[in-house]
């Protein structure tokens, strides 16, 4: 299966008469371009804004990011933004270094973030580092604006149709540069089979049994699924989208699952270090012995296709790790060589057990970070949505009276939008003291 990713690097983004890309700069009609956000009648009002590294601006409350793109011949992110088609093969071209971030005008949720765009916690995400375009928006969706968890779902997709009308400016045009990414049928991987064989499952976020909430493979709900294996490319191509139940520093965007960075390391070293086997999309779950179904069919579908390492990533903290830690367990049981990828959660001192659940099987775990160190945010001229929904709605990380009168905050890494990365993104490093 073949993939051909072309490369259209953002240089720079403005709003102008038409939506156009050309010589680097990124022109967005603005109208036409809200014009596709109010396709859905639950949204009552909408803006759009170009935020750039080093803008004084903090936005919140974040719900999603999504890669501007298009999919020539069929849909960016098939499913969900338009029909049901097969992912992984033939021909994407993406705008690179910026992304749509959508944003509510008011109402925040358990999973929505933070994003600074300047100032000392910038690069605490990889989003302050890229030209990104924001929609505000705000909804009707009267039925879950005070519920701590909401679905988010009228702001959420426009943000796909608006991240696929801006990528379709691209259909006709010739990338800078093109990434293949190709990986043969496991019946015929030639010299690569005498490789050691490895697997990456990646455990998304799927606890809630009411739909809406949870990620989605072709539009379809990962609570209702068993592990699965996939072509890797799949993911590449806007098959899987992020969902919205996830402490906010612990979720994988939509952007983040189309640009996987240890799928494509993964990718790279196939043929040269390793037979790369593939993914197995696997899901969380809340009772035990769903958890306990899950751990053993990822380690049997990893036996069956002849992995001898895996690595293992969580979407979450707290009940996840124990779907997690099992999952570990069983790798470790068949043979299986395993490495694990998460962040951990110490509580605010620091002094807590950093997993929810531990094994000594589980002798191979990179942290990315603590989603209970607490962070002092200055004051940031600029607001997109609303700083207040951080004290006010429930968002991880955030708490009553954590926004000073002066604009600063004081919250837990928890509320930084995908600032953890658990795809591999990571934007921090280890101390020793």
């Amino acid at each position: 299966m073949r993939l051909d990713i072309g490369r259209f690097p953002i240089r720079d983004m403005a709003f102008g008469k038409e939506t156009r890309y050309e010589a680097g700069i990124l022109h967005i009609d603005r109208n036409e371009a809200l014009d596709v956000v109010m396709e859905d009648a639950h949204i009552v009002s909408a803006e759009l804004h170009i935020v750039k590294p080093g803008d004084p601006v903090r936005i919140v409350p974040v719900k999603e990011a999504i890669e501007m793109r298009c999919k020539i011949g069929g849909t960016a992110y098939p499913g969900v933004t338009g029909q049901l088609a097969p992912a992984g093969s033939g021909v994407v071209h993406a705008l690179t270094g910026g992304c749509v971030l959508a944003a509510g005008k008011k109402w925040g949720s358990f999973q929505d973030g933070l994003i600074d765009m300047g100032g000392p916690f910038q690069r605490y995400t990889i989003y302050g580092s890229m030209t990104n375009l924001v929609l505000v928006a705000d909804t009707d969706e009267e039925f879950e604006r005070h519920e701590q968890q909401k679905r988010n779902h009228a702001i959420r997709w426009a943000g796909h149709r608006l991240a696929e009308y801006v990528g379709s400016c691209l259909q006709n045009l010739c990338p800078e540069e093109t990434d293949v990414w190709e990986l043969p049928p496991l019946d015929a991987r030639g010299d690569a089979s005498d490789l050691p064989g490895v697997v990456y499952v990646l455990q998304v976020q799927t606890q809630m049994e009411i739909p809406g909430f949870n990620t989605l493979y072709y539009g379809w709900d990962c609570n209702h699924m068993i592990p699965t294996l996939i072509h890797p490319n799949e993911l590449l191509d806007g098959a899987v989208i992020s969902g919205s139940f996830m402490p906010c520093s612990s979720k994988i965007s939509s952007y983040e699952h189309c640009n996987n960075p240890t799928v494509k390391r993964l990718m790279r070293e196939h043929g040269r270090t390793i037979n790369f086997l593939g993914v197995i999309l696997s899901n969380l779950n809340v009772a035990m012995d769903q958890k306990q179904r899950s751990a053993q069919v990822v380690a049997s579908l990893s036996k069956n296709i002849g992995a001898v390492a895996a690595i293992v990533c969580e979407e979450g903290y707290g009940n996840p790790d124990v779907d997690y830690i099992q999952t570990l367990v069983e790798l470790e049981r068949v043979g299986i060589r395993t490495v694990g990828i998460a962040n951990e959660c110490t509580g605010r001192d620091g002094a807590s057990q950093p997993l929810m659940t531990l094994d000594r099987a589980a002798d191979a775990l990179v942290s990315c970070g603590n989603v209970s160190e607490i962070l002092h945010l200055p004051p940031m001229p600029t607001v997109l949505g609303d700083i207040h929904s951080l004290e006010r709605d429930g968002i991880s990380g955030g708490w009553d009276g954590c926004v000073a009168a002066d604009g600063s905050v004081t919250m837990e890494d928890n509320g930084i939008f995908c600032g953890d990365h658990v795809s591999g993104f990571s934007m921090k490093t280890c101390v020793d003291y």
